[in-house]
């Protein structure tokens, strides 16, 4: 199995998410790997696929991955059902830590307990 073919699942990852400007080789049995995410929120995505695929410090891949937009962790799309708490949990492990996404929505948000489908939430670092 080539070093590529390893870690199919991680390109596959940062295809779907969009990484900008991406590049990929392969050098003597080491995987090299280099791109723009979005926001942190998705640069971690990436970092946590490679240490599900190789292993805490994996030496068969290179990872330069960079960050387009580092003044939020993520943005995020509301979908039915969902709660800035289910969000809060998703994102932070956290489901208390809704009042700081509440927090840096006020601009849209008026009230914690009311979100719509299809609105844009700021996920602030924490």
């Amino acid at each position: 199995m080539s070093t590529k073919s390893k870690y199919q699942g991680l390109l596959d990852l940062g295809q779907q998410i969009g990484i900008k400007n991406g590049d990929v080789s392969e050098d003597g049995g080491v995987l090299k790997i280099k791109g723009t995410a979005n926001t942190p929120y998705e640069k971690n995505l990436l970092w946590d696929k490679i240490k599900e695929i190789g292993g805490e410090n994996p030496t068969d891949i290179k990872a330069n991955i960079s960050v387009e937009d580092d003044s939020v962790y993520h943005r995020h799309t509301v979908k039915s059902g969902e709660s800035l708490s289910k969000i809060a949990k998703h994102y932070y492990g956290n489901a208390m830590k809704y009042t700081a996404i509440f927090e840096a929505n006020t601009n849209i948000l008026k009230n914690p307990d009311v979100i719509h489908p299809d609105q844009v939430l700021v996920i602030p670092n924490l």
